[in-house]
């Protein structure tokens, strides 16, 4: 049987169709955009605005000791995620990132299940974010609501356009001053910490309920989908791999540089910002972190006025960053595809306008909600989901297919694996208690999309794709045994 014969064969529950060569010239990325060190400030520029906004609802949920034991299983989740990640990185570096993963291991269907569950972590994630950003720019400038939503979109999809190599440079240096605003802010606010503070939500009746617990043991279990605003998206990172120098060798080091640098901010905010202005105080707060500084300091301060600012340049740095991970998750999808595939035509400057696009317009349209913790949970349905089935992958490669080439490692193997497994599953869950109406709405768009697949795309999936073609070869080598 010849590689091109198995290709055909490999697709189990779908049909693979051959294109010309002008389909994939115009489906390219630019080569060579990134190193590791980008790489790292990719990870943190995804992640960063939740140490800015985001997080502090889980305050409201669990009160800060039902936060810390959330914050702790979701940073073991992610670190270990992580740890998996970069393994699975290593093997396949492909444009899909888990969808590429899971393709491998479970077959198209696997693929496209992950492909479309992080695709609505990644469409619905800035929308949370433009909400941020306009409670922040309403605090700066006196201006909020859908003009500063719609600006935001249009000028960041719009640098986008202009190709990855300038996108991935402005994020890093975004960033980069993002993350010295946080430094300001933790120094700032370590004077007046005080570990009473940390405790000031009134204790309520709830099974469990205690100082520590105010909202009882289910609190914790509430309040991981905002524990994760910490850490949500990292696992982007492999989306860049068509546009690293040195996917084997680059991946790795930016999952897990990223998520050491993320790990350290998450730990020494979710202390001292409440433990200087009490949880209370930051449970509902749009803009937490400058709240936070004039209640320590009784007012507005210089530091006040830097944190805002800058914070504004968090969420930016934000929301740029997942801009550029949806259109490259899409991209992906539509290239084999499982989505529409002019979804992945790529202009001049190597950038996918479709791709950038389309999910900009429907997150601009939820971004009027102006609910920002409730897209957050939508985000966190998606992700979570993509992280029981990336993680599956890896157990089942590690398993099924020992022999292949995996230039890193995962430390621990197969339980690093299991434990993130485990943990996402709990999260996942976790979405229901918070308000389960907004997680079944994300479940039946879910739901829509499979239809979608099921009905069509996956009997129009395209040959020749990094990822069906590594699917091909892994195939054909099994066959010839």
């Amino acid at each position: 049987m010849s590689l091109e014969q198995s290709a055909a064969t490999s697709l189990r529950g779908a049909e693979s169709k051959h294109v010309d060569a002008d389909y994939f010239a115009d489906r390219q990325l630019k080569k060579g955009a990134a190193g590791w060190v980008l790489l790292v400030g990719l990870g943190v520029a995804y992640v960063i605005s939740g140490d800015y906004a985001g997080w502090n609802f889980g305050l409201a949920q669990g009160g800060w000791g039902g936060m810390f034991i959330a914050g702790l299983l979701m940073a073991t989740m992610y670190l270990c995620m992580c740890f998996s990640l970069a393994e699975l990185s290593s093997m396949i570096p492909t444009a899909g990132g888990g969808y590429g993963f899971t393709r491998t291991a479970f077959g198209p269907w696997g693929g496209f299940l992950t492909g479309t569950a992080i695709l609505i972590e990644y469409a619905i994630a800035p929308a949370a974010i433009a909400c941020f950003i306009g409670a922040y720019c309403e605090s700066l400038f006196g201006v909020g609501g859908w003009v500063i939503y719609l600006s935001f979109y249009v000028v960041f999809i719009g640098i986008h356009v202009l190709g990855a190599g300038e996108a991935l440079k402005l994020m890093f240096v975004i960033t980069a001053v993002a993350a010295i605003a946080l430094g300001v802010f933790i120094v700032g606010m370590f004077p007046h910490f005080d570990a009473a503070n940390l405790f000031d939500i009134p204790v309520t009746q709830a099974a469990g309920a205690s100082e520590f617990l105010p909202f009882g043991y289910l609190g914790i279990w509430a309040a991981i989908p905002y524990a994760m605003w910490f850490f949500l998206a990292v696992e982007g990172v492999p989306l860049a791999a068509e546009e690293t120098k040195n996917p084997k060798r680059d991946l790795p080091r930016g999952l897990i540089g990223a998520v050491l640098v993320l790990l350290i901010f998450a730990s020494l905010i979710m202390l001292v910002g409440p433990g200087a202005a009490g949880s209370q105080a930051l449970m509902t707060s749009g803009n937490p972190l400058v709240e936070a500084l004039e209640k320590a300091y009784q007012g507005p301060t210089w530091m006040s006025q830097v944190v805002n600012l800058v914070g504004l340049a968090g969420l930016v740095a934000s929301f740029f960053s997942i801009i550029y991970a949806y259109s490259r998750q899409i991209f992906a999808l539509s290239r084999a595809g499982y989505l529409p595939r002019k979804l992945s035509v790529t202009n001049r400057n190597k950038a996918p306008v479709a791709a950038l696009v389309v999910p900009g317009i429907v997150g601009f349209g939820l971004s009027l909600t102006g609910q920002g913790d409730l897209l957050i949970l939508v985000a966190v349905f998606g992700a979570t989901l993509s992280y029981v089935l990336m993680m599956a992958a890896h157990i089942t490669l590690r398993i099924r297919r020992p022999d292949m080439p995996r230039p890193y490692r995962t430390p621990g193997g197969v339980i690093t694996s299991s434990i993130a497994l485990v943990l996402a599953a709990v999260a996942l869950i976790a979405g229901f208690l918070v308000d389960p109406r907004v997680v079944i709405g994300a479940a039946i768009i879910y739901g829509l999309f499979i239809a979608y697949f099921g009905l069509y795309s996956r009997h129009h999936l395209v040959s020749g794709t990094p990822e069906e073609e590594f699917a091909a070869i892994q195939a054909a080598e099994k066959s010839l045994r």
